[in-house]
């Protein structure tokens, strides 16, 4: 059975906190503010970068009136900068076996253009015959309406969301469609508090845990 499956993109496929805590910390090193952590920076990614900016002042008492201009200065950096960003191990052969089978899209947070440049820069983007970022629709994640907008652009019968984060999940519930989790990326609740119909602690093991769900 043919199935459509969408994947979430940061904490899901790539792991680009390293790459999101060094444009943020030199943001902050130019004001000699306080630099994020690295668990600091993984708890703030999944609302888009206007959440994560908001976050970052409210960590660090910077004023609401900033927003605007380290928003900015944000996303011009990170159009371009992917040196840090990695694909998951597994990440690639597992797209390339359920390509062979299946259609799949990308629903992400992460702003269109960003999205596409960090696709193309991890030779990735082959693989999706859709893309939505947190900017293709006036709403976003947890909203379901992206979701099913990617669903609408592929050809198949089951429909899957994958994703690694509590926001994957409720969009998943609020779209009714099968969840998958990816459990080594930026969740915030333990595995069990996530609601799912299958986990996988390893790309790898994706295409097999797909594969038993066609007949459910």
């Amino acid at each position: 059975m043919r199935a459509r499956i969408v994947f979430d993109l940061d904490g899901t496929l790539i792991d680009s906190a390293p790459e999101i805590q060094g444009i943020a910390n030199a943001l902050l090193a130019q004001d000699n503010i306080a630099p994020l952590s690295l668990a600091e920076t993984r708890s703030f990614i999944g609302n888009g970068i206007d959440v994560f900016i908001r976050r970052m002042r409210d960590l660090r008492d910077i004023p609401p009136d900033r927003q605007e201009d380290l928003t900015e200065a944000f996303v011009a950096k990170y159009a371009t900068s992917f040196d840090q960003t990695r694909l998951y191990p597994g990440v690639e052969d597992s797209l390339q076996k359920l390509r062979e089978h299946h259609a799949l899209g990308i629903c992400t947070n992460k702003l269109i253009g960003p999205c596409h440049a960090v696709l193309d820069h991890l030779h990735i983007k082959r693989f999706f015959d859709t893309v939505w970022g947190g900017d293709s629709l006036p709403t976003r994640k947890p909203d379901p309406a992206m979701l099913k907008a990617a669903f609408e652009d592929l050809d198949g019968e089951k429909l899957i969301y994958v994703g690694d984060s509590e926001i994957d999940a409720e969009t998943a519930r609020r779209a009714q469609v099968p969840f998958l989790l990816f459990t080594g990326g930026y969740r915030k609740s333990p595995v069990d508090q996530i609601t799912n119909d299958g986990t996988f602690d390893h790309h790898s093991e994706l295409p097999a845990l797909i594969g038993a769900m066609k007949s459910v």
